[in-house]
């Protein structure tokens, strides 16, 4: 993902935003990490936000048995075993670095007395969602997107961005 506005000043918050949901026992477990995964698995993502990106923590989560080989799921009433997905890490990865840079994006935007983030395509997609498209370009106030972002945990946010895994889609200050 190209997350324009990763640089240092944006990592701090980043860092900020994890250990607030660290101390607040809230910060999202995968159902797909294994108990190995659990124990290190904020450890990873201070370090992905201090130094690395996404595929940093993406490439951390496969190692060692850091994911749960299945997963159960349900369909049509009936509950059954399956592989977990070869890209979960990636999907895992991305989806939480880019809520955390959003959200230390924010946070950096209220420091800098900037109400309002932008939405851009930072990932291309093969087959982009019409309504991740018509997302593109919309300013959104950054107090409101903080606020969603932090009560969202796990869950699509109520403003809709990101709009869901593997969206491409991200938010940076506007030019």
């Amino acid at each position: 993902m190209d997350l324009i506005n990763l640089d240092d000043t944006t990592r701090h918050h980043m860092i900020e935003e994890i250990n607030r949901d660290i101390a607040g026992n809230a910060l999202y477990m995968s159902r797909r990490l294994s108990g190995a995964g659990r124990r290190v698995y904020a450890a990873l993502l201070l370090d992905a936000a201090e130094h690395g990106d996404a595929d940093s923590l993406a490439a951390e989560l496969r190692v060692g048995g850091r994911l749960n080989d299945t997963e159960t799921a349900t369909r049509n009433g009936r509950t059954f075993t399956r592989q977990v997905p070869v890209n979960a890490p990636e999907t895992m990865a991305e989806g939480e670095f880019n809520r955390f840079y959003a959200r230390g994006l924010c946070l950096r935007a209220a420091e800098e007395g900037i109400e309002e983030v932008v939405v851009y395509r930072a990932k291309d997609v093969a087959n982009p969602r019409s309504q991740s498209e018509a997302l593109i370009g919309t300013a959104v106030s950054a107090a409101r997107l903080l606020e969603d972002l932090r009560v969202s945990v796990g869950i699509e946010p109520g403003l809709g961005i990101p709009p869901g895994p593997n969206s491409g889609l991200s938010v940076r200050l506007p030019t």
